[in-house]
């Protein structure tokens, strides 16, 4: 999959829908993507969320609308997907820090341009990674569904509850899996644990997750903890998945937390991603 295409069309289809009732699940069907791969895709490669690109163009169209304009905000409000004008009004604001009103009268307003995004070629990112062979296996997890809008914010709360909580401590918490479900929604399920041949038996609360055989690129994170792998994260989608001679499988992704302090500069993680050779074209 060709990633920025795919990123560039999800902009246009937003950009088209600017004033419709679009959901992040809409927009990942257009681009034939999971909502959460769109979602942590999107993310990755413009530092921002759908959610966060659509309400910051929505409000900068808002904004130069208004400008000379005749029409009432609750016009606006309903125009731009508001279900009040007391919303948009605090929307705008925020945004623009200055009532719709100020700017019908002439107040200047703040502006975001529509993404396009590019590979840009600057030197000397180093990234270590292996590709293997992996055979089938079995995780044993504490899971929960998240949504992947919310699940940026949710999951480092997902990880505190786990540590706390005394029937975990019997399961090792190094593993970090994220499964998609097979669903158009925008839901996944992410679990923590750990091989299921680390421990007899399956405690209260835990599941048992198989991973089918796949290769894997796995990568290196050194640093401390959560820094490292996000930024990490971010290599993978905006240099090495786009010059890559291999392409992701949209289904499970592994985050290995070895031993060691996880604060230290020299701890070392991994994320682990299942691939396949890129088609030619």
């Amino acid at each position: 999959m060709d990633w920025v295409r795919t990123i560039n069309a999800a902009i246009d289809y937003m950009e088209d829908h600017l004033k419709d009732a679009v959901t992040l699940t809409d927009i990942a069907k257009h681009v034939h993507l999971s909502a959460f791969h769109f979602q942590r895709a999107f993310s990755l490669l413009t530092g921002m969320s759908p959610a966060e690109y659509l309400r910051k163009r929505r409000l900068s169209q808002a904004g130069a609308d208004l400008i000379g304009g005749e029409e009432k905000v609750i016009d606006f409000a309903m125009r731009y997907g508001y279900d009040s004008p007391e919303n948009f009004t605090k929307a705008f604001t925020r945004f623009h820090g200055v009532l719709p009103m100020q700017v019908k009268k002439g107040s200047p307003i703040r502006f975001m341009n529509r993404f396009s995004v590019r590979i840009t070629m600057e030197g000397g990112c180093m990234m270590e990674y292996t590709i293997e062979k992996w055979e089938a296996m079995d995780l044993l997890v504490h899971a929960k569904t998240f949504h992947a809008e919310t699940s940026e914010a949710e999951i480092p709360k997902f990880w505190d509850a786990y540590y706390a909580d005394a029937r975990c401590r019997k399961v090792p918490g190094y593993l970090g899996v994220c499964a998609q479900t097979k669903t158009d929604g925008d839901e996944f399920r992410y679990g923590i644990g750990c091989k299921a041949s680390d421990v007899n038996g399956i405690p209260e609360g835990f599941e048992i997750v198989q991973i089918p055989a796949y290769t894997w690129a796995v990568f290196k994170c050194v640093g401390p903890m959560p820094e490292a792998i996000q930024t990490m994260w971010e290599k993978i989608y905006r240099e090495w998945l786009p010059v890559s001679e291999y392409e992701l499988i949209p289904d499970y992704d592994i985050e290995n937390y070895l031993p060691g302090d996880p604060a230290s500069p020299d701890y070392v993680s991994e994320i682990c991603i299942p691939v396949r050779k890129r088609k030619q074209q």
